[in-house]
């Protein structure tokens, strides 16, 4: 849009409220809403244009939702005003983490730090690389049967919700998997007894989803492979840094950065250096552990601004008391919600096994469906978000994650009893 050299206009930004401007042109009319800030007055013409500077946006906790997503998930709010803060020039450095180089001194500071902090928290043994990685969980189920196996290896899969089952699936491709037990027959609402279980003698590794996203199915303990030389596999996405983790028992944890720890982009890989160096020739030089642990991550351009907030979640955990502390509050969180489920005589339900009830992700569904999308929206109404359950099982589900705060499940628990009382 043309501006002559006398045309000066003001953007008014207000923080507190939401407002509805309408465009006109000679052909339409839009009305589309704004969320507004702080003032901030822009002066334009034909030669010159000054723009005042603003004060950092500090929002209060009012002024946001609780979101109960399966991921991309809630993050702590003063994680994201620490970022907020650091956006523009990240310590003085003149550049925002988004622009710098990954193999500048800056960056590698970023990066070793994460590393480091994640380190201190899961008590991660120094046999045991961590891989900064690209692709989400899903790339790993190629990946550690393209690192660990030749194609007629056997290897051992438990599959206890959708993600194990699909890791299975990748998995028919490049070696031999058996499925040496499925809850789908039972709607994934079971974790089995380990003694039962009829292991592979000769497997190269046994793979299981420690928190099943969808179904809410959660492990409390491990199972122990029989051979010594299999290893075991996790895949703990969902509930990776929610409690402490003898990670000296797996060879391999990987997980998605987006439900606990940070935005969706960054795959974490923790793997004992023994495994690497032995992939299979056709695996892709972007799937090989060994090309990612010889470079620390940085072979390629790595997801860097999602690295640099993952390193700011580790601190907040770390500052929280550890992970023992993260847990208490976990138990919490999730003994209010679900003592609010079991107690409403039928009204919600939560299909699963209580001693395998996830903490991280709470399905249920109300005894009569026709209210469950009234549920939903009014929850929404209510600044309740993301409560639908996935599309595969219906229902609703409330993901609430490290970064939810008590105050968003006590808000859900006192609308799920109102919302009873007035249908029941």
């Amino acid at each position: 849009m043309a501006m002559s050299a006398a045309t000066s206009q003001s953007f008014l930004l207000n923080n507190n409220r939401t407002t509805h401007h309408t465009l006109k042109s000679t052909t339409h009319l839009t009305t589309y809403p704004t969320t507004t800030y702080k003032s901030m007055s822009i002066t334009c013409s034909a030669a010159t244009t000054t723009t005042t500077p603003t004060t950092p946006l500090t929002p209060t906790t009012s002024d946001r939702v609780f979101n109960f997503a399966a991921g991309p998930a809630t993050l702590p709010e003063n994680v994201l005003l620490k970022a907020q803060s650091d956006l523009v020039n990240w310590r003085g450095s003149g550049m925002s983490v988004m622009e710098m180089s990954h193999r500048g001194k800056e960056f590698l500071s970023i990066i070793q730090k994460a590393e480091s902090d994640l380190k201190t928290l899961l008590n991660i043994p120094e046999n045991y690389h961590v891989l900064f990685l690209q692709g989400g969980a899903t790339t790993q189920f190629a990946a550690i049967p393209l690192n660990i196996c030749s194609p007629n290896d056997t290897v051992d899969y438990i599959v206890t919700g959708s993600w194990s089952d699909k890791a299975y699936k990748e998995a028919v491709k490049y070696c031999k998997p058996n499925v040496i037990w499925s809850g789908k027959s039972e709607k994934y609402t079971k974790i089995p007894g380990f003694d039962g279980l009829q292991q592979s003698q000769d497997a190269k590794y046994l793979h299981i989803c420690a928190n099943e996203t969808i179904h809410g199915v959660e492990f409390k303990d491990y199972p122990t492979p029989i051979n010594e030389k299999t290893i075991l596999v996790a895949d703990m996405s969902s509930n990776f840094c929610s409690k402490p983790v003898d990670v000296s028992k797996f060879g391999i944890i990987y997980a998605g950065a987006q439900k606990n720890v940070g935005p969706s982009g960054v795959t974490i890989v923790i793997i004992r250096k023994d495994l690497i160096g032995n992939a299979q020739e056709s695996t892709p030089v972007m799937l090989d552990y060994k090309i990612h642990a010889e470079n620390n991550s940085l072979y390629n351009t790595p997801p860097c601004y999602g690295i640099y907030m993952c390193g700011l979640v580790f601190e907040d955990l770390l500052e929280q008391g550890g992970l023992g502390e993260v847990e208490k509050k976990n138990k919490k969180k999730a003994e209010i919600l679900y003592d609010a489920i079991d107690s409403s005589n039928g009204f919600y339900r939560c299909p699963v096994e209580k001693s395998v009830r996830s903490l991280m992700n709470v399905p249920f569904t109300l005894a009569k469906p026709e209210l469950e999308g009234e549920f939903v929206k009014i929850a929404a109404g209510e600044q309740m978000v993301q409560l639908k359950g996935h599309r595969s099982v219906g229902g609703m589900r409330a993901s609430i994650y490290n970064a939810m705060p008590f105050a968003g499940v006590e808000k859900l628990v006192a609308f799920m009893k109102d919302f009873q009382a007035k249908h029941a």
